[in-house]
């Protein structure tokens, strides 16, 4: 499985986490609510498994692994127009 407990009580998402993870993420959150969660050794995220994440409201620790999710998730500066 690719969402785990980390010693330190934080989630973890490592690896290619397939869709069946979505309900794992789900159940391992209404369990913990207030658990840190990092994603930094996700390699690839199903967008179900997204999903879960964005309406958890948690803030990841770290950048996604999952190239594209840190490229169109991550939080960019204002720029000045």
């Amino acid at each position: 499985m690719t969402v785990r407990t980390a010693d330190n009580g934080m989630l973890v998402l490592e690896g290619v986490c397939p869709v069946e993870d979505a309900e794992a993420l789900l159940q391992l959150l209404q369990a913990r609510p207030t658990a840190a969660l990092d994603w930094a050794q996700c390699s690839q995220l199903h967008t179900a498994v997204l999903q879960v994440v964005l309406a958890s409201g948690l803030v990841p620790s770290g950048p996604c692994g999952d190239a594209w999710v840190a490229k169109w998730l991550t939080p960019k500066p204002l720029q000045k127009g």
